[in-house]
């Protein structure tokens, strides 16, 4: 059944992320443009450089998405090995804990709450008093995991794995702002606060305009999960977003909305 049928859904997630949005939403007869206003950097930091030295110590390594592993396996030479024997291994999600396993790394906990929330609830039940616990992420993402870690007694060490930037090339972006002011795009998808503040921060002077469009409800707007809508109800712009926080459930809550 083609429930988006004709209509244009935009993408605003990195390009490397963007694939199993693309295939659902052609799947069923939509449009898919892709305009990230986000870009993954994977970065040879210094704070990741010591997370890699101190792996033999750790106790827990914390994954909240598959681009930190990619970058602990690109700069972290033997890193599996590394590890200290019997380290345990938490994902925030399973589509991170999918990633893990190609690289034949067990993930032990994994929440039903895709979030630094939803981690931090799983881990009640854990003793983490003088553990030491690694996560490597992108320095953008808020402070809610590695403050709630060091209240429950464990000694954080946080390392920038990835850099969250603004896109180098935002000519589709322009293109997507341009479609949602003249109401040509029928429904826009976010997966994080930072693809809805750069989106606004990408529009410069047409960011008035912008707002006024997603306001008038002629563009359906999808947020992955309550964090994501944040942004977007600081602007008063009504969204949707699924109970359960994956692009699978949030574009078939798209679908439920556009087909009434």
């Amino acid at each position: 059944m083609e429930r988006f049928k004709g209509k244009i859904i935009a993408i605003t997630r990195p390009q490397e992320r963007a694939q199993t949005a693309v295939d659902m939403i052609k799947s069923h007869g939509g449009i898919p443009l892709v305009a990230p206003t986000l870009e993954l950097q994977p970065s040879k930091t210094e704070s990741l450089m010591d997370l890699c030295q101190r792996a033999s110590e750790l106790d827990w390594i914390i994954f909240t998405s598959p681009a930190s592993l990619h970058s602990l396996l690109k700069y972290c030479y033997n890193f599996k090995k590394r590890l200290k024997p019997h380290c345990r291994v938490a994902a925030i999600g399973p589509k991170t804990a999918k990633a893990l396993s190609k690289y034949g790394i067990s993930t032990e906990l994994l929440p039903d709450d895709y979030t630094a929330e939803g981690l931090l609830e799983v881990f009640k039940d854990i003793s983490l008093k003088d553990k030491k616990v690694g996560v490597p992420r992108t320095f953008s993402a808020r402070q809610v995991l590695p403050n709630g870690l060091k209240e429950m007694g464990a000694h954080v060490f946080l390392a920038e794995a990835y850099k969250s930037t603004l896109p180098r090339d935002k000519s589709v972006v322009h293109e997507l702002i341009d479609g949602i002011i003249q109401g040509e795009v029928d429904a826009v998808t976010f997966t994080s606060p930072l693809t809805v503040t750069n989106l606004f921060e990408i529009a410069g002077e047409k960011k008035e305009v912008l707002l006024k469009a997603l306001k008038d409800g002629s563009t359906v707007v999808a947020a992955i999960g309550p964090i994501t809508q944040g942004p977007l109800k600081e602007n008063r712009i009504e969204s949707i977003a699924p109970s359960k926080y994956t692009v699978k459930a949030m574009l078939e809550r798209l679908m439920e909305e556009m087909n009434g």
